[in-house]
């Protein structure tokens, strides 16, 4: 059973970078055929696909997000990590680390992690 979870800062001020890090466990990040995600859901909307890392290096970012945003990964560490420029307190959310099959589609996620931009 594969496990994500999310870590890093719960605090960042605007203009900043917000970076976070999913370790996996129970599966590696080039197992053929996952994609593994980020997602974020701000206060009282739904959630937001922020993009993807696949098990080939291969990334792929929302349109709204992808001048700000890097997907990144550490096979050694069995980490991938995600880094949002210049964010603003728009960016506030809880953000989570999740894997699937088919982009859109995740099945294992993280429990979630808040992340807040104020100063």
């Amino acid at each position: 059973q594969v496990q994500l979870q999310e870590s890093g800062p719960g605090l960042v001020k605007p203009s900043q970078t917000l970076s976070l890090t999913c370790t996996v466990s129970g599966g590696s990040v080039t197992t053929n055929s996952y994609y593994w995600s980020w997602i974020r859901q701000p206060p009282e909307k739904g959630l937001e696909w922020i993009g993807y890392i696949s098990y080939t290096g291969r990334t792929s970012y929302s349109p709204s997000l992808k001048s700000r945003t890097s997907i990144s990964r550490d096979t050694s560490k069995n980490q991938f990590t995600l880094q949002l420029s210049s964010v603003t307190p728009e960016d506030t959310a809880v953000y989570y680390c999740a894997r699937g099959v088919v982009p859109g589609q995740e099945g294992s996620w993280g429990q979630g992690t808040q992340v807040t931009v104020s100063s």
